[in-house]
């Protein structure tokens, strides 16, 4: 049975952030292409693809099982209602498919060495680098534009 998965987000008004989000499925598949020949990007709200429009690119492709694998941290309303809710209408139009709903991100070591990663960087970086430059992201930064 050929697999079709979906990484799906919630969906932003900013499009560098939906852009991840299809960088992340590029690459997941040049990754594991071998595992999972069919990936695709999908928004819950606010920006295209949405979850029914990636099933359905997934059947087009050849998926007779669709894996969604919602990119969230915790198990909030959107994991427990509305992915199954949007997946669910999806499936109604392709019911020769099955479908499956991963578990959320979660606590993992791989996510624990990430924030460490993270905060490495900064530190490395003696607390101020190029991506937070100017960003107010850095407490002094914003302590300064607060003065003005």
């Amino acid at each position: 049975m050929v697999t079709g998965i979906i990484i799906i987000d919630h969906g932003s008004r900013l499009a560098e952030s939906n852009l991840l989000l299809e960088r992340l499925a590029r690459e997941f598949h040049e990754r594991f292409s071998e595992e999972y020949p069919i990936v695709e990007p999908a928004h819950m709200e606010l920006a295209e693809p949405s979850l029914a429009t990636a099933y359905g690119r997934c059947v087009q492709r050849g998926a007779q099982r669709i894996v969604v694998c919602p990119y969230f941290l915790g198990p909030g309303r959107h994991w427990t209602q509305d992915i199954p809710r949007l997946t669910a209408e999806a499936h109604k139009l392709y019911p020769e498919t099955t479908y499956h709903i991963t578990a959320t991100l979660g606590l993992d070591d791989l996510m624990l060495r990430l924030l460490d990663k993270r905060i490495s960087e900064c530190r490395e970086a003696n607390y101020s680098c190029a991506k937070c430059a100017g960003s107010g992201r850095c407490g002094p930064e914003i302590r300064a534009s607060l003065r003005r």
